[in-house]
């Protein structure tokens, strides 16, 4: 037999507390009202939910893996009753961000700020994630609009092309290669290189711009994110391969950035749920996105599937 809420609830309230009496206490009922129910839910789930030893409750192991997914119901209940209180003070509108670390350093803020001159009254949420956060984000409808420059492939999201970017250089002011109009691959083997683990998909679009100059390349320090690589790039540590994306929210007074021989490019895409259509709301922060992007000169002129989206 299946359980009913209140017998949920007082099941938790048991196991949170350890006793029948913190039960009652916590959930303000009596004792015995807690008890008759506790020993019902038992008799309906047909098998025992905690051993009575000399006074006290333990849960059975039953019971404690019961717990753990009435937690997951608990915590669904928990962002109802958030969503309902911010809908409540909101009454514009709420619209969830989420995006990967390259373009949520500069892109997204630049956007959601240029968007809250005509929309005060939105309450806006963002965070930028790695991809399989961000997807599971969506996924579980906990975010409106993703943006990433990583390929989503999920039958139950749609990827929509929102700008392109290319692979750039960077190095330090007064660097021997600042003096070069565009690099090749030969250009940067002398210099440390701060770059990315091989399997990851910068790793893979690093190592492929080498290889397909015929040249492999040896990694001074191991990042694992462009940011990263900037970071240690203004410090003085080497020289690194990144998104313009990425290297846009960096001051140009703190890194040179020269092209690359026949640079690879990168896409920066909408993601969304393909079920449900996007709100009034994201449709216009959507368009603020996109003006963003061709003033930036990251317009998109190619297909989401292509090397690195």
């Amino acid at each position: 037999m299946s359980m009913n809420l209140r017998q949920i609830e007082v099941f938790r309230a048991v196991m949170i507390t350890g006793s029948i009496s913190g039960a009652s206490q916590l959930l303000f009922v009596s004792q015995p009202a807690v008890s008759r129910l506790l020993s019902h839910t038992e008799s309906r789930v047909g098998f025992a939910l905690f051993e009575r030893i000399k006074g006290r409750l333990y849960a059975t192991p039953e019971a404690k893996k019961l717990f753990r997914e009435v937690e997951q119901v608990y915590a669904g209940v928990l962002r109802v009753n958030e969503l309902a209180r911010e809908l409540g003070e909101h009454r514009e509108g709420i619209l969830n961000v989420v995006s990967s670390p390259s373009v949520g350093q500069m892109v997204i803020p630049q956007a959601m700020a240029t968007f809250r001159h005509s929309h005060p009254q939105v309450k806006l949420g963002f965070q930028f994630l790695g991809y399989a956060p961000l997807v599971e984000r969506l996924l579980n409808h906990q975010a409106d609009l993703g943006v990433t420059i990583l390929p989503v492939e999920h039958p139950n999201l749609d990827t929509t092309p929102l700008g392109s970017a290319r692979l750039v250089c960077i190095c330090p002011y007064n660097h021997p290669l600042s003096r070069r109009a565009i690099l090749g691959a030969d250009d940067l083997l002398a210099f440390p290189l701060v770059a990315y683990d091989r399997g990851s998909p910068f790793g893979v679009l690093v190592t492929g711009w080498f290889e397909a100059r015929g040249q492999g390349y040896r990694t001074a320090i191991e990042v694992g994110s462009p940011q990263n690589a900037c970071a240690l790039v203004q410090a003085g540590a080497g020289i690194a391969l990144v998104d313009e994306f990425s290297v846009r929210s960096w001051p140009a007074s703190q890194l040179v950035v020269r092209p690359l021989q026949e640079a690879p490019a990168l896409h920066a895409n909408l993601v969304h749920s393909r079920f449900e259509p996007l709100s009034q709301i994201a449709q216009t922060f959507v368009s603020v996105l996109r003006e963003l992007m061709h003033s930036e000169g990251f317009e998109s002129t190619e297909p989401a599937a292509s090397t690195l989206t």
